[in-house]
């Protein structure tokens, strides 16, 4: 069985070097407390639908009120 050493030699130095970029992520919490500034506008809209006899008994001269 013949070695191939040259290969054997790369894949050696390619193995070392890929553990040496060893990637870390380190996730901490932050010293001061989060501030999150939000601005929100709420719009809503209420449809009322009445009848025509009953909005003539709520309209401004049929003196109910």
């Amino acid at each position: 069985m013949r070695y191939d050493w040259r290969a054997f030699l790369m894949m050696a130095g390619l193995l070392a070097s890929l553990s040496a970029c060893n990637p870390t992520v380190k996730v901490e919490a932050p010293d001061k407390p989060i501030t999150i500034n939000m601005n929100i506008k709420i719009e809503h809209e209420i449809r009322v639908k009445v009848e025509k006899d009953l909005e003539n008994v709520l309209s401004e001269d049929s003196g109910l009120f």
